[in-house]
């Protein structure tokens, strides 16, 4: 799947400035790397901490997305985020991997960084397996 693929299978790919990095099928391990606009910024000078969800949210989902061939996508139960440090405006590097892939429950894990690899946010997520809209499933 090209960048200009992966942006236009959602809206909200392109708000958060998403770009397909790379696919490593033995992890199940996905890389997006990602541009934090300044609209999403706080008067505390950080992203707000929905929005830094969000991007792991998307990491997290695409790990299941390509580990599935694009069959599947993951229908969240719970999304649990550590915050380490401020994420601010500008590139961001998201890490989303597949822990464990079951029939009936996913569990997932993402991280994000800054443009210098320091790790900024963590989270996990337990979701259930759906046909990925539009897929041939």
């Amino acid at each position: 799947m090209s960048e200009r693929q992966h942006n236009r299978d959602a809206a909200h790919a392109d708000l958060m400035g998403v770009e397909f990095d790379s696919f490593d099928a033995q992890r199940e391990e996905i890389t997006l790397r990602f541009t934090a606009p300044d609209s999403f910024i706080t008067p505390r000078g950080t992203v707000q901490g929905g929005l830094v969800a969000g991007f792991l949210d998307e990491v997290m989902g695409w790990a299941h997305v390509w580990a599935t061939d694009h069959v599947e996508a993951p229908l969240n139960l719970d999304i649990t985020m550590t915050l380490i440090r401020p994420v601010m405006a500008g590139p961001l590097v998201g890490k989303g991997r597949v822990i464990k892939r079951g029939r009936r429950v996913i569990y997932l894990e993402g991280e994000l960084f800054d443009d210098a690899g320091n790790l900024l946010a963590r989270s996990t997520s337990t979701a259930i397996p759906t046909p990925r809209p539009g897929s041939e499933a």
